[in-house]
């Protein structure tokens, strides 16, 4: 009984595990070098677009394990309208706006193709990868425009030196850290634990099973930890950036979308039988649609958050970006056949990718290699879905 408690535990958290043996791993080849705080601090600005994206990924895998191959075009093109715009002096949150609604309308525009006609997802999808990328050339006359002066709209999207949330500097365990940030860590550390607890006694309320004391316990004490530190590592080195904000509220809103709502449930009952789904009521069209109309308003702020951090809009932006997203879906324990995976999963994956990046960069491993390794890991999270599937038949 043991045995099987364990391997059920190694089962939902093996991402976890593997991302903790892998940060320990690098810590060592880099001498410490990769929980510096301004290392730290990269990390999760320069994955912002991969956490935006993946949870949109997420939904459109949930539906039966399809994807979304126009993502990264969908990013570029965006981008370009959106650097146009502020490259004529538009007021930056109105093109914000703007790249919101282009965002969604091309996904509504596949969802539509794929919901009510029945292209086949792949297809719809590869066409739009190729549309959106000769579309972002033509708008932006194949040159690149520079928006390092649009500091409004660097600030607030996290381009730019002073793109971080202000907060007073005080003295905290013999360092001087950023209030702002340190504030908000706690804070979120005893939100999560009050909800935690809450979820707990409802549950038990309810007469539902409740998983074991122990393991909630272990499991609140970690997390806070890690948060902590993290927390911790930001505020030592310049606060909250911006472009974590943004992360932040599309991680809540779409962990919540998908694990508190009917549309989310929704999804999951398509991904895992369709046909029951059906025949339970389940508007099938409607989730397809959804999923992808959101996949395309999610491109849209990936493609606003990417223009700003490089301070410039460029044809060749967004390449590779669908895979990114793909990978960190499937390694964040995201099932190829879909209705399964989480968010929060999603956001693992998501991290795992990137600080393996960011391990072989400072260690100074080629380029190429870095491809080959996150490739074999890809493969194994697959792999390790497919064979965990074939022992619960």
């Amino acid at each position: 009984m043991a045995n099987t408690n364990f391997s059920a535990v190694f089962k939902k958290y093996a991402m976890a595990i593997v991302l903790v043996l892998v940060l320990l791993l690098f810590y060592v080849l880099t001498k410490k070098a990769i929980l510096y705080p301004q290392n730290i601090n990269n990390l999760l600005s320069q994955n912002a677009y991969v956490f935006v994206l993946a949870t949109g990924m997420l939904l459109c895998i949930l539906t039966g394990g399809n994807i979304d191959l126009a993502v990264g075009s969908v990013v570029c093109f965006v981008g370009a309208v959106g650097g146009v715009a502020l490259d004529k002096d538009m007021n930056f949150v109105i093109a914000f706006i703007i790249m919101l609604l282009i965002g969604l309308a091309i996904g509504m525009w596949q969802g539509f193709w794929i919901a009510f006609v029945n292209v086949p997802p792949f297809i719809a999808t590869l066409a739009g990868m190729y549309a959106f990328r000769g579309l972002s050339n033509v708008v932006l006359g194949g040159q690149a425009l520079n928006l390092s002066k649009k500091d409004g709209f660097l600030k607030t999207f996290g381009g730019g030196a002073e793109c971080y949330i202000p907060g007073s500097t005080i003295s905290f365990a013999g360092k001087d850290v950023n209030s702002t940030c340190l504030i908000v860590g706690i804070l979120g550390i005893a939100i999560y634990l009050f909800m935690t607890i809450k979820g707990r006694i409802n549950t038990k309320k309810r007469g539902y099973v409740t998983p074991p004391l122990a393991g909630d316990v272990v499991k609140m004490v970690i997390i806070s930890a890690v948060v902590f530190y993290l927390t911790f590592k930001l505020a030592s080195y310049q606060g909250i950036p911006t472009s974590l904000v943004w992360v932040l509220l599309v991680v809540i809103a779409f962990g919540y979308v998908t694990q508190k709502t009917t549309i989310g449930r929704d999804l999951y009952a398509v991904g895992g039988n369709k046909k029951a789904a059906q025949l339970s009521g389940v508007n099938v069209k409607k989730v397809y649609f959804f999923a992808y109309s959101f996949m395309g308003l999610l491109s849209g702020l990936a493609g606003t958050l990417t223009i700003a951090r490089a301070a410039s809009a460029q044809p060749t932006y967004g390449q590779g970006y669908e895979m990114d997203a793909i990978g960190a879906c499937f390694i964040g324990g995201a099932s190829a056949y879909g209705g399964i995976g989480t968010v929060p999963g999603v956001i693992i994956g998501a991290l795992l990718m990137g600080v393996i990046n960011q391990g072989m960069s400072i260690c100074g491993v080629d380029a190429n290699l870095q491809k080959v390794v996150k490739g074999l890991v890809l493969l194994g999270a697959v792999i390790f879905d497919v064979v965990s599937k074939k022992e619960k038949k």
